[in-house]
C-alpha cells in the first residue's frame, strides 16, 4: 500500500503513519514525502506473534478443565446401581437414547443445545459449597430432566427427555422448571416438541416447591393446552409413567408406547390396591395393548427402541412445524396397486365384506399411507398417506370390520383425527361405506350419541380441502359423519357402486313393508315381492339417481378415482373457509 504525505513531513512523521496504517491493513505500508521515489518510511503489519510473545500458550485454563469434569460429571447420570439395572429392562440409559434419536456416525448425540444441566447441581456435586462430600446415593444429575433442542432428521424441535438413574426420573422443582421453559420457547419458536418419557411421577418428598406452584407441574398441562394445535407434540414413553406424568402422554397429538417396557395409569398398582382393594399388575393396568386396544391412548406400540424412533421419523414426514405452515410433500410415486383394479375390488352385495386397506392401496402413493391406532375403533381406518406427493388425512370405514359400521371407539377416533388434521392444515379425505351408526342398548350406555355428535362436529368445523368419496353403501348418519354433501366437502363424488340413504334396502323394506308382506301366505310371492321392493329402493338410493339430482357432484369410473382425487385437491389446496365468529364451539 502506498501513501504519499506533505512534503514537510519529517521522517518520524512518515513512520508513525506508516506504522498507524499496518496496524489496520493486511498489507506492507510505504510513506512517500510529497513527489519522491522512495518512501521515508515503509512498515509491515504485524503478525499475530509480535502482538504477545505469550500468544501461542494461550489455551483452556484449569478453571475450564474443571467446567469440562463437571459437565461430563453431569452427563454420566444417576448412580452407577441404577444405571447397571438398564439392560434388564431393555432400555437405554437417556444419554444413549438421545444419541439413538439425535446421533452423528460417531454414535455421540448431535444436539444443537442443552439447557439446564447445571439444575440442582448445589444439592449433590462436590464441587458445590453446598456438599460436603461426594455421595452417590444422593446424585441427581440436571435434576433427573434433560431439555434443549435438536435436528431430527433435517427438522429442527425442541426435546425433554427423563432420566430414568435420578430417583426414577421423577419430577422436582428444578426439572419443573426447564420442563416449563421449553415448553413456553416452543410457543415463541413455532418448532414441534418431542418428549421421551420415563417418569414415576412427582417426588413427593419435594412436592411443596412444584406440585401447586403457580410456575409448578400443573402448569405443564396449561402449556401442553396453549401448544396443541399451534405445534405439534409427540410422546414415546420407555416406561411405567404414573400420576401427573402420564398426562403428558395423553396431551400430547400422538403417542407412542414401546412394548414390553412403556405403561401410563392415573395410580400406580400399589396405590391401586390401596384405594380400591384390586390387586393388578403394570401392565394389565396400563400397558401397551390397554392403551391401543381399549383407551385409545396411544396412536402406535413400537417393537423396542429403534422402531419407536422409525415410527416417529415417518410421523413427522407427514406433519408441518407449526399450525401456520402446509403439510410437507414429496416427490409423487405410483400407488402399489393398479387403480384399475378398484371397481373388481368392491362387492356388489352391500353387506359382503372386503379390505378397505385393498383400495387406499390402489389411491394412495405406495407404501404412504401411515396408520394410526389401527387396533382401536378398528371399524373406521385413521392415517396419512400421499396422493401424487401431497400429503391428505384419511378417513375410512372398514367393511372387514363389523360391516363398517360406526361404534363409540371409532366415532371418537374419527373426531379427534379430522381436529387433528385440520389444526395442522393437512386436507381430508373421507371414504365412506358404512351402514352407519350403531344401534342397541350397549352402544348407547357407551355414548354412542355423545361420541358420533364429536365426530360430526369435527367434520363440519374443519376448514381444510375434504373429498367425499361414497364408495358403496351410506347410509344414515353415517353420511354426515362421513362428510356428505352437507357437511361443506370441496366435493362430494361416488362411484358406481354408490348408494345414500336413510337406511339399508333390508331394513328398509322391513320397517315400511312388513305387514304387507306378513299378508302375502304364498311364501313364493312374498319372496318375489321382497325383491321387487328391494330392487325399487336400491334405484331410489342408487348413485346415478343422486347425480340426477345433483345431490353428488359426480361419479368417477373407479379407475380413474386417483387421477380424480389428485386434480380435486390440488384444484382446491388454497381454498378458504369462513366460520362463524366466536370464542369457540362447545362441542368437544
Amino acid at each position: 500500500m502506498k501513501v504519499r504525505i506533505g512534503v514537510g513531513a519529517t521522517d518520524a512523521e512518515a513512520s508513525a503513519v506508516a506504522a498507524a496504517l499496518a496496524a489496520h491493513v493486511s498489507d506492507d505500508v510505504a510513506v512517500y514525502l510529497g513527489d519522491a521515489d522512495e518512501p521515508a518510511a515503509v512498515h509491515e503489519p504485524a503478525s499475530p506473534a509480535d502482538d504477545s510473545a505469550d500468544a501461542d500458550d494461550l489455551g483452556p485454563t484449569e478453571r475450564e478443565e474443571v467446567l469440562r469434569e463437571e459437565i461430563a460429571d453431569i452427563l454420566d447420570g444417576g448412580p452407577e446401581k441404577y444405571k447397571q439395572r438398564l439392560p434388564e429392562q431393555d432400555k437405554l440409559f437417556v444419554r444413549d437414547r438421545l444419541a439413538l434419536w439425535f446421533g452423528d456416525d460417531d454414535g455421540d448425540d448431535d444436539l444443537l443445545f442443552e439447557d439446564g444441566r447445571f439444575a440442582h447441581f448445589d444439592g449433590w456435586h462436590p464441587n458445590s459449597p453446598d456438599v460436603d462430600e461426594a455421595d452417590d446415593g444422593t446424585r441427581v444429575p440436571a435434576d433427573g430432566l434433560i431439555t434443549g433442542a435438536a435436528d431430527f432428521d433435517g427438522r429442527d424441535l425442541h426435546f425433554m427427555a427423563n432420566d430414568f438413574t435420578v430417583k426414577a426420573g421423577s419430577m422436582a422443582e428444578r426439572g419443573v422448571e426447564k420442563f416449563l421453559r421449553m415448553q413456553q420457547r416452543a410457543l415463541k419458536t413455532g418448532k414441534p416438541v418431542l418428549y421421551l418419557m420415563d417418569s414415576s411421577g412427582g417426588r413427593i418428598d419435594q412436592q411443596s416447591g412444584f406440585f401447586a406452584n403457580r410456575e409448578g407441574i400443573g402448569k405443564y398441562y396449561f402449556n401442553h393446552s396453549r401448544l396443541s394445535g399451534r405445534v405439534p407434540q409427540i410422546c414415546v414413553l420407555y416406561g411405567p409413567c404414573i400420576a401427573g406424568a402420564a398426562y403428558t402422554p395423553v396431551f400430547a397429538d400422538f403417542t407412542i408406547m414401546v412394548e414390553g417396557m412403556s405403561a401410563m395409569a392415573i395410580a400406580s398398582p400399589r396405590m391401586v390396591e390401596m384405594v380400591t382393594g384390586e390387586q393388578i399388575e403394570m401392565q394389565d393396568l396400563g400397558g401397551p395393548q390397554v392403551h391401543a386396544e381399549q383407551s385409545g391412548s396411544a396412536d402406535l406400540v413400537a417393537r423396542d427402541e429403534d422402531h419407536a424412533r422409525e415410527l416417529v421419523a415417518d410421523l413427522v414426514q407427514y406433519l408441518p412445524d407449526n399450525s401456520d405452515e402446509k403439510p410437507p410433500s414429496q416427490p409423487a410415486k405410483p400407488p402399489a396397486k393398479p387403480p384399475k383394479g378398484i371397481d373388481g375390488l368392491i362387492p356388489e352385495a352391500p353387506n359382503r365384506a372386503y379390505d378397505m386397506h385393498d383400495l387406499i392401496d390402489r389411491v394412495v402413493d405406495q407404501d404412504s399411507f401411515f396408520e394410526l391406532r389401527p387396533e382401536y375403533g378398528a371399524e373406521i381406518l385413521t392415517g396419512y398417506a400421499r396422493i401424487d406427493g401431497r400429503t391428505v388425512g384419511i378417513v375410512a370405514n372398514q367393511p372387514a370390520q363389523r360391516a363398517g359400521a360406526i361404534f363409540p371407539d371409532a366415532a371418537e377416533k374419527a373426531a379427534e383425527f379430522v381436529w387433528k388434521s385440520d389444526a395442522y392444515n393437512i386436507p381430508l379425505l373421507y371414504l365412506c361405506d358404512t351402514p352407519g351408526f350403531m344401534p342397541g342398548s350397549s352402544v348407547e350406555k357407551d355414548a354412542i350419541l355423545e361420541k358420533g355428535k364429536k365426530m360430526i362436529y369435527a367434520t363440519s368445523e374443519a376448514t381444510v380441502p375434504k373429498q367425499s368419496v361414497v364408495v358403496r353403501k351410506a347410509y344414515g348418519a353415517g353420511i354426515y359423519a362421513m362428510s356428505g354433501p352437507a357437511y361443506d366437502p370441496e366435493s362430494t363424488i361416488a362411484l358406481p357402486s354408490g348408494e345414500i340413504g336413510i337406511m339399508g334396502p333390508e331394513a328398509a323394506i322391513n320397517a315400511v313393508y312388513a305387514n304387507k308382506l306378513d299378508a302375502i301366505d304364498d311364501p313364493e310371492e312374498r319372496k318375489q315381492r321382497e325383491q321387487e321392493l328391494r330392487e325399487a329402493y336400491r334405484e331410489d338410493i342408487d348413485a346415478h339417481r343422486m347425480a340426477s339430482e345433483t345431490v353428488i357432484d359426480e361419479i368417477v369410473p373407479p379407475s380413474e378415482l386417483r387421477t380424480e382425487l389428485s386434480n380435486r385437491f390440488s384444484f382446491y389446496e388454497d381454498v378458504e373457509k369462513d366460520r362463524p365468529s366466536k370464542k369457540h364451539g362447545t362441542i368437544l
